[in-house]
């Protein structure tokens, strides 16, 4: 696909997989081609895709690490449906994501791992690359490892050595085929690795580029164009896990409270912690501890020591959270706590994403026991969502969970880095010493947000009392009278509910009328995009994503019920849809999917255009 002058043909998007063993160093190539095509101005967005078994054997189908990237010259909200590219390190890879591959598309394999013992390894009776499977495909076979030896060779590397650098060949054949430059990445590898794996990575990658330049294909070669009318700012790739950290971060920053962060490690959500481990000297204090109970219990003795306690975990681990979640309702004490959530129940896929906590956060405890719930809709989202998660636990002295997940949280996107003026402003309850003879009030409450007031140890004339039993109103005292705890509980609810006074109003894309798609967290990208195509075919369809789920939007009854019908769209069994059933008696119909993998696209359009042409739809559960 070259002019005849030999220039690369522009596209508008690619969709590419990587794909391999566990040590084929899929997620650093992914990462690699993803940091270059956001330095060349390309929309980007991304999913690796870790094995479910994390020790599985090499060269089995539960040993595939994958990593999608999708290249635009335009906005984009998802990595893709199918890719246009598969680069296959062995037979389970190449079969494992074959049916992701749309017809006509491009295989990258690497034949010299096409041995008998291979596909014995990928449970494989025959050769695919012999028995006619890829017949609709244009197949490349690249003797990957063979090539990749002889580039590293005068750097004395032995065999496996070698093989290790077979990532960077074939992330070279990629950077020539898409008219990507190496400069970045020869940087990279000259800061990340000593020698001799310096130089032979960097080897490995130039003969990749020189073996794509000078083979059969080279009539393939495309550019994506750059995406038009960029608006003026500084711009990074982040991932959702970095995102989040960095919210955090400058949450505290605005507030001028230290930053406390104690957690267990746990996947996904360890990379927070690694994260956040390196603004020590922005006043953050990182704890790891021995089990889930004392990471959030320490986070809520530093909110009462007047930092801002964080933790964060997954699904699990908000489990084993609950008991002392209560213990900062019942105090009032501001927590945020990051839930990224996983592929359950109990221990589940751990590598794998789903949307199956939403109940977990709104009731998961004993008691009444009200929390904010926010949920950010992509990887750049996160960065706001862990931002108002700061400033409404300070604000409203309340806890706020935030529902991320494995798909947000290792995905990444281009972020617009804000300029900090920018930001709402984060005041934090300051208390008054009462005068001289008069008891202080430690749950005397402000009377638009009905926050009580922060008195952290060491003020003066503050001392009070706290813990988990029920408090007397206004004095903190122990209290068993029916009346006191009808009104604690009714005055901790109304907090939370107030929290919607701060909201805007909720946004629509697309019809006002018609059939409403409506969803929250990661399914963001699959909904809009394919509102847009049924939009384009003459539908008249809308579509909402929350971000705030306790409480909801003041407005979102009146928008709800503009539309002839809801379809609500979660990775989870309906836990959206009963809350919105419940709250609004509105017929909504579910589409909902457990499959550990997001919505594609074509799957909502498809649920979409159904529920617009059926009288009476019962909604999909997968």
């Amino acid at each position: 696909m070259t002019d005849p002058a030999g220039v690369p043909t522009p596209i508008d998007n690619v969709v590419i997989r990587f794909a391999g063993d566990s040590g084929d160093g899929m997620q650093l190539l992914g990462q690699r081609f993803t940091h270059t095509a956001a330095i060349a101005g390309n929309d980007h967005a991304t999913l690796p895709d870790f094995p479910a078994e994390i020790r599985a054997p090499a060269g089995t189908r539960g040993g595939v690490s994958g990593f999608q990237i999708q290249l635009a010259s335009r906005d984009i909200f998802t990595p893709g449906d199918f890719c246009d590219v598969l680069v296959a390190m062995n037979p389970a890879a190449l079969v494992k994501n074959l049916p992701d591959v749309r017809p006509g598309g491009l295989v990258i394999v690497n034949t010299d791992k096409f041995e008998s013992g291979d596909l014995k390894k990928a449970e494989l009776s025959a050769n695919p690359l012999e028995d006619g499977s890829l017949a609709d495909l244009r197949v490349w076979r690249v003797p990957l490892s063979d090539l990749t030896a002889g580039a590293v060779e005068p750097f004395g590397l032995n065999r496996k050595q070698s093989d290790r650098c077979k990532n960077f060949f074939a992330l070279g054949m990629m950077y020539w085929l898409y008219s990507k430059p190496t400069d970045d990445t020869r940087a990279f590898l000259e800061r990340k690795f000593k020698s001799p794996y310096r130089e032979a990575n960097v080897a490995a990658m130039e003969a990749g580029w020189s073996f794509a330049e000078t083979s059969e294909f080279q009539h393939t070669q495309m550019t994506v164009a750059t995406v038009p009318d960029i608006p003026d700012g500084l711009y990074r790739t982040i991932t959702g896990n970095q995102a989040l950290a960095t919210g955090l971060v400058v949450g505290a920053q605005r507030a001028g409270r230290r930053l406390f962060y104690g957690t267990y490690p746990i996947t996904p959500a360890s990379d927070i912690l690694h994260y956040l481990a390196a603004f020590k000297p922005f006043g953050v204090l990182t704890f790891q501890a021995e089990d889930e109970i004392a990471a959030v219990a320490a986070a809520i003795g530093a909110s009462y020591g007047g930092a801002i306690g964080t933790t964060g975990t997954s699904g699990p681990g908000l489990a084993l959270k609950a008991e002392a979640i209560n213990l900062a309702v019942m105090a009032e004490l501001p927590l945020v706590v990051v839930n990224v959530q996983r592929a359950g129940p109990s221990t589940g896929m751990p590598t794998k994403t789903e949307q199956s906590d939403l109940m977990q956060a709104m009731f998961g405890r004993n008691g009444e026991s009200p929390v904010v719930v926010l949920a950010p809709r992509g990887p750049a989202d996160c960065f706001r969502t862990a931002y108002d998660a700061v400033r409404i636990a300070l604000t409203h002295m309340v806890p706020v969970v935030i529902l991320s997940d494995g798909y947000i949280a290792n995905g990444a996107e281009p972020w617009r880095v804000p300029e900090p003026a920018t930001l709402p402003a984060i005041e934090v309850p300051t208390p008054q010493v009462p005068a001289e003879g008069e008891p202080f009030l430690p749950y005397d409450r402000d009377p638009e947000t009905l926050a009580r007031p922060w008195a952290t140890p060491g003020m003066p004339g503050l001392m009070h009392r706290i813990g988990g039993l029920e408090k007397e109103e206004l004095t903190g005292n122990v209290s068993y009278v029916p009346k006191n705890h009808q009104r604690m509980t009714d005055l901790r609810a109304e907090k939370v509910a107030r929290v919607a006074n701060d909201l805007h109003p909720t946004r629509v894309f697309g019809d006002e009328e018609g059939v409403l798609v409506i969803g929250w967290g990661s399914t963001f990208g699959s909904l809009r995009e394919a509102t847009e195509r049924c939009r384009t075919a003459g539908h008249k369809v809308g579509h909402v994503q929350l971000r705030n789920l306790n409480p909801f939007p003041p407005d979102l009854g009146d928008v709800l019920s503009r539309y002839d019908k809801v379809l609500c769209a979660e990775l989870n069994m309906g836990q959206l849809h009963k809350l919105i059933r419940c709250k609004y008696l509105i017929d909504a119909v579910p589409l909902c999917k457990v499959e550990g993998q997001p919505f594609k696209i074509r799957e909502v359009e498809s649920a979409l255009v159904d529920l617009i042409q059926d009288d009476s739809p019962t909604g999909v559960c997968q």
